[in-house]
């Protein structure tokens, strides 16, 4: 039976105080009471001789003190999930918001879920493409893999995720494929953009959408990512689905828990964040993965805007110590007129190697990635020599680099957000680039494939 209260002692920000209760746990569900009907929810956050700390999903305007009840339901927070979930949109906490009926669940589950053991863990190594050369090509993606998006302030990361989000799939599987997409307290225009890219491609059919807007309360912001991953896990692990699931942007998660942290006295960590954050943070990452005996997979991008463009920032730092990588995206290119403008220097894929080669892309794939990395690299130092000591200071050779640069970030890096490259397209147009370069130079490939390759584009 739920218990009800009127002991509100104090409403501090997104807190509340109430005392005298009784067998009330860590994270259960509350409902206060207003004077006029309203019900707005909660959940304890800590227990304290007999004084309940509760934060407020909701506007806390209008709690009076001393005529509101509070009303604890005995029960965490659980998400119903079905795979009719699919098509839908939904707010940050589960509701629908697209018009829709409500979900009848075949599930309820609790959204705090547990990340996958690592015993129980299959390795990551199945190919999936994107269409997008800079990671098809360099910073592969494999299931189950968490990889990030670092980006900055006005830089295009919601267009590439939504370029993402629609054509992502696994090549040569009939398997179910889906997207979870989470918007993490972004603003009604990023969130229009994507609801009208999912529908103009027909990608909406396959994805499921949890919303939390700007203006929404700071702890539906926190539950919205666990409550994305939660659906997603039930289509990956109970559905056999295999599943993609974008969070943007995780900077702005991250500020929430600031927030509620700041709210509680809490000794801050660096910039203000919690200390705890890094644990939380691998809560959510730590979710995706393939687990053994089953089919399906939950393969991550999360998106995150670094503060200042600082990659050393407390949220970016933390999360490349957890995930597989990252795809960072540079203000020079874009500047450029590069798009999507991933700068493939700084970016990776720690498990790339494991999802290329025969059988999964094509057997050329890992030495050509591992050229063009060396090559760009030296080609970006001759244009920076350049550009101190003019063109006059550079060799034959360093010449071409130059040219290979710049053909590079315009053929390679560059493309439209509707065009969709198979992983042969990306390898053969990598190709063409390379044959600027004498055959010397390609040190980095085996003589097999020069002899396959290198010749048919020259000739």
């Amino acid at each position: 039976m739920p218990r009800e209260y009127k002991t509100i002692k104090e409403v501090f920000g997104p807190l509340m105080l109430i005392s005298n209760v009784k067998d009330v746990k860590y994270d259960e569900l509350a409902e206060i009471e207003l004077e006029n009907g309203k019900c707005c929810r909660c959940k304890v956050l800590e227990i304290d001789d007999g004084n309940a700390l509760v934060q407020l999903f909701e506007n806390f305007a209008g709690i009076n003190v001393q005529t509101s009840k509070v009303r604890f339901l005995g029960k965490s927070m659980h998400l119903g999930v079905s795979k009719e979930m699919l098509g839908r949109r939904f707010s940050g906490l589960g509701a629908p918001i697209d018009g829709g009926p409500n979900i009848l669940p075949q599930q309820r589950i609790d959204i705090n879920g547990v990340p996958i053991n690592p015993v129980a863990r299959n390795y990551p190594e199945e190919f999936i493409q994107t269409g997008i050369s800079a990671i098809d090509g360099l910073n592969t993606l494999v299931r189950g893999q968490k990889l990030p998006i670092f980006s900055a302030s006005g830089l295009p990361h919601a267009a590439l995720a939504a370029q993402i989000a629609k054509q992502a799939k696994v090549r040569n599987s009939n398997e179910q494929f889906a997207v979870v997409f989470a918007a993490i307290g972004i603003t009604f225009e990023e969130a229009n953009f994507f609801v009208k890219s999912f529908e103009e491609t027909g990608a909406i059919s396959s994805t499921i959408m949890f919303v939390n807007l700007a203006n929404d309360p700071v702890i539906e912001r926190i539950a919205t990512p666990r409550v994305a991953i939660t659906a997603a896990e039930y289509l990956a692990f109970e559905e056999n689905m295999h599943v993609l699931v974008i969070l943007t942007d995780i900077t702005n998660y991250a500020d929430a828990l600031r927030e509620v942290s700041a709210a509680r006295k809490e000794v801050p960590g660096r910039r203000g964040y919690p200390g705890y954050m890094y644990t939380d943070l691998a809560s959510l990452y730590e979710r995706a993965g393939r687990q053994k005996n089953k089919q399906g997979s939950l393969t991550m991008i999360p998106i995150l805007t670094m503060p200042e463009e600082d990659k050393t920032h407390p949220v970016p730092d933390l999360t490349g110590y957890i995930t597989e990588g990252q795809i960072v995206l540079s203000r020079e290119l874009y500047q450029k007129g590069i798009v999507p403008c991933i700068d493939v220097l700084p970016s990776l894929s720690r498990l790339k190697d494991k999802g290329i080669g025969a059988g999964k892309t094509r057997a050329d794939h890992s030495d050509t990635m591992n050229q063009i990395f060396s090559a760009y690299a030296r080609g970006k130092h001759a244009k920076q020599l350049m550009m101190v000591l003019g063109e006059s200071a550079l060799d034959e050779t360093d010449t071409l680099y130059v040219r290979f640069t710049n053909e590079f970030e315009s053929r390679y890096i560059s493309q439209d957000s509707t065009t969709n490259r198979s992983v042969e397209e990306t390898l053969d147009i990598g190709w063409e680039i390379l044959s600027i370069l004498p055959r010397s130079e390609l040190t980095r490939i085996s003589d097999e494939f020069l002899d396959r390759f290198y010749k048919t584009k020259k000739e």
